[in-house]
């Protein structure tokens, strides 16, 4: 069986997080490691039109070149970090957002949740106007030790040796914190 060009499997898994609500149509982006080149998704990228010729090419012992994502210096920095990273996916999942805009740690209350998760997933608060500036080394210091974290009030970062290992971090939290956001609405989990 031959293996899927990693370029195209980004693309689809980016497509994924669009069509199943997790970014809206031009938000997020995603890597993925292809030996010694990074490809990174364009700033501005629309999910729904994306294809492999929109991924820009990156080096980790260079700056992303012009018409990279906005986080494409987050994503090499975790790339530095973590020598057996393949792929960094960042959504927005409302949930998500939503159940952490608190700035705590968050602790899924199910099974899978806890299954996946076994510490409760970290959130960083980094004040807007700072993001760019401080991002790249505080996510990427957070995900040595973590495969998923959350920026308060800004989204969800997920790191793994595959591209459908982080799509599966990134799913799972986003149905945790949907559960929990749930069980609180309906008096059946203490806020």
């Amino acid at each position: 069986m031959q293996s899927l060009d990693p370029r195209a499997d980004l693309v689809r898994h980016y497509q994924w997080l669009r069509q199943h609500g997790y970014n809206d149509s031009h938000s997020g982006n995603a890597s993925v490691r292809d030996g010694a080149t990074i490809w990174v998704t364009p700033t501005g990228a629309c999910a729904d039109t994306l294809t492999v010729d929109d991924l820009i090419a990156c080096r980790l012992d260079a700056e992303p070149p012009k018409g990279a994502s906005l986080d494409a210096p987050l994503h090499l920095s975790v790339y530095r970090a973590n020598p057996e990273v393949n792929c960094v996916l960042h959504s927005h999942g409302a949930y998500s957002v939503a159940a952490t805009f608190n700035g705590e740690a968050f602790a899924p209350p199910d099974f899978e949740g806890q299954y996946y998760f076994k510490q409760p997933v970290p959130v960083l608060t980094i004040p807007y106007e700072r993001y760019i500036a401080e991002a790249p080394a505080k996510v990427a210091a957070l995900l040595t030790e973590q495969r998923i974290c959350v920026v308060r009030g800004h989204g969800v970062y997920a790191r793994a040796e595959s591209i459908n290992l982080a799509y599966k971090w990134t799913c799972s939290l986003e149905l945790s914190a949907k559960t929990a956001l749930l069980a609180r609405a309906a008096g059946t989990l203490p806020a």
